[in-house]
């Protein structure tokens, strides 16, 4: 495998993952009519990406493969309970 089809197959593993961590900050501050006491949007961004690719990382090790319906809803339930956390606030 050549180094850019390596790059190609790593940045289409990684995009989940981003995506999904970028969007759901985005959609806490639209939605969420209070004013919460969540981190700030770079920390919610890196903690969501590192819990998707956290999840992205556990469904290719089970499975054995990449892309399973299971793991990307692994990945939703689990960046979307961190996120719910962040928005509470860490105090409660």
């Amino acid at each position: 495998m050549s180094a850019l089809a390596l790059l190609n197959h790593a940045l289409n593993f990684l995009a989940p993952a981003l995506w999904l961590a970028l969007v759901l900050p985005l959609a806490g501050r639209f939605l969420i009519r209070k004013k919460s006491r969540a981190p700030a949007f770079g920390v919610q961004l890196v903690v969501n990406f590192a819990v998707s690719l956290l999840a992205l990382a556990v469904g290719l090790w089970f499975f054995g493969r990449d892309g399973k319906m299971a793991t990307y809803l692994a990945m939703t339930i689990a960046c979307a309970t961190g996120q719910w956390l962040m928005l509470r606030g860490w105090r409660g």
